[in-house]
């Protein structure tokens, strides 16, 4: 979706997080594993390693590249069932078979470290070779080997990763043209590496209709890296997805943790559970308008909880792409949606939207916590706004633009809500009727019928034509709707801005 709540950080664009979606990274944080025989395993994927003869050549002078050659690499003497050249240490459980690295005709070596924009194959976390391409590298602690920050082609970029050495199959490695460095470029990149990188990142990505190529490009450079691998949120430990723009004392965190009501962070464990001892608070800062079995949901004002609603923000940057942020949120109303249980109401997502919005927005920012994806939690979100607007008499539409995963979880939504309507409908009905049942602008009702191929253009007006059958079919397509929203347990008035 969108979001433009506001914390210190430079105007980004609009994405959202949302409960569907190919790919999406896991909520668990991966175990850490051993080190293999060229830098160390994290763990997080099946590994390479890469062995050297005794008789190699002596390590390069200082400040030159390490070189690697792929020939005897090919050539050592490995064990066939181990993947082990003799006298090496036993492979790790997760290393990947020597059979991996490859010798070409036209590329025996490799010059080490590996530079920015060099195009290759990485292995994924499916276990699989992807290409991809390096958008930065930096050095491991208390080692003289790299790591790389690699985007892999066609996929979002919340799929972007750190790899090391032994996930690489070097035989695939393309290294960029040197054609200088750019003038003015305080990284030293060569104009190649950066065409290469701001390529990468233009490609297959949706949900930027307020930037320009330029402005793109600037938002895609700054937000590159993520800054934070993990939070640490209640009993859940959640790999994160893209940057936050956190305040300076918490970038470079490899886990941030989050105390479960308040929503303050800290950088060490043992702070945030001192922190939680002194809370006094179990459910989030503000006025509960539903309850519903074990799911509630809390409607939080900007103005007058701002500590919570930027710790908010904050948290949903980590999940959130291409999200507007500006430096107040006491223009905005936060709905937390909570799972409750003895223990107290523990976030699962949220949305937000403005006071009073001139384009008829009823959603501003949404946010399904990857923990608890794909159980109808943000189905349930949308559904909610959608009852407030019923609520005030208004239709409304979502804040543009959507993310991938925004358009995807809208449209469900929309095509349920509008061919029930059609196929319990006796009589005719029209376009504004429909906008004045279910509170959906009429835009979104032409779109979906379109995408659907249930409505023609004829005579100057838009005609619905649907069969019983194909009403059932598509309803089928859409899938279920999740947690279902009950108006009549919403207790709730319309803000009125003073």
């Amino acid at each position: 979706m969108t979001g433009k709540e506001n914390i210190p950080a430079e105007r980004q664009g609009s994405a959202a997080g949302e409960d569907q979606g190919p790919l999406q990274p896991p909520s668990i944080a991966k175990p850490h594993g051993p080190r293999g025989l060229l830098g160390s395993g994290h763990g997080k994927r099946a590994k390479g390693h890469i062995t050297r003869r005794p008789e190699a050549p002596p390590p390069s002078a200082p400040g030159q590249p390490e070189t690697v050659n792929l020939e005897d690499a090919e050539n050592l003497n490995v064990d066939s069932t181990t993947g082990v050249a003799a006298g090496d240490r036993p492979p790790t459980p997760n290393a990947l078979p020597a059979s991996v690295i490859k010798r070409t005709a036209d590329e025996n070596q490799v010059k080490l470290p590996l530079e920015v924009g060099t195009r290759m194959k990485c292995r994924f976390r499916d276990g699989l070779l992807r290409p991809c391409s390096i958008i930065e590298r930096r050095k491991i602690r208390d080692s003289e080997e790299y790591e790389y920050y690699v985007h892999y082609e066609k996929l979002n970029r919340r799929m972007d990763d750190w790899m090391r050495l032994e996930d690489v199959d070097l035989a695939s490695v393309d290294p960029p043209e040197d054609l200088g460095p750019t003038p003015g470029d305080p990284s030293g990149r060569t104009r190649n590496q950066k065409r290469k990188v701001e390529d990468l990142h233009g490609e297959h990505e949706e949900g930027h209709g307020e930037f320009d190529a330029s402005a793109l490009r600037e938002h895609e450079e700054f937000t590159k890296v993520k800054n934070v691998e993990e939070i640490e949120l209640g009993c859940h430990i959640m790999e994160t997805w893209y940057f936050s723009p956190l305040p300076v004392e918490f970038q470079d965190c490899k886990v941030l943790y989050f105390s479960e009501y308040d929503l303050c962070f800290f950088k060490q464990r043992h702070q945030m559970l001192r922190h939680l001892g002194k809370c006094k608070l179990q459910h989030p800062p503000g006025e509960e308008i539903y309850r519903n079995g074990r799911i509630s949901m809390f409607e939080v004002d900007g103005k007058k909880e701002k500590m919570y609603c930027q710790n908010l923000c904050y948290l949903a940057k980590l999940f959130l792409d291409h999200k507007t942020l500006y430096y107040d949120v006491d223009l905005f109303l936060f709905y937390i949606l909570c799972e409750c249980d003895e223990r107290g109401a523990h976030i699962v997502g949220y949305f937000s939207k403005e006071k009073s919005s001139e384009e008829g927005y009823n959603l501003a920012c949404i946010l399904t916590l990857p923990a608890y994806q794909r159980k109808g939690y943000g189905k349930c979100l949308i559904s909610f706004s959608y009852e407030l607007s019923k609520l005030e008499s208004r239709v409304g539409t979502p804040e543009r633009p959507l993310s991938d995963l925004g358009v995807v979880s809208y449209r469900s939504y929309w095509t349920r809500v509008l061919l029930k309507v059609l196929r319990d409908h006796e009589s005719s009905i029209s376009i504004k009727g429909l906008s004045d049942m279910t509170a959906i602008k009429t835009d979104d009702i032409i779109s979906t019928l379109q995408h659907l191929q249930l409505i023609q253009y004829q005579k100057g007006q838009h005609v619905i034509y649907g069969a019983q059958a194909s009403l059932e079919r598509h309803l089928l397509e859409a899938g279920s709707a999740g947690l279902e929203v009950d108006p009549t347990k919403i207790v709730w008035t319309p803000y009125i801005l003073e």
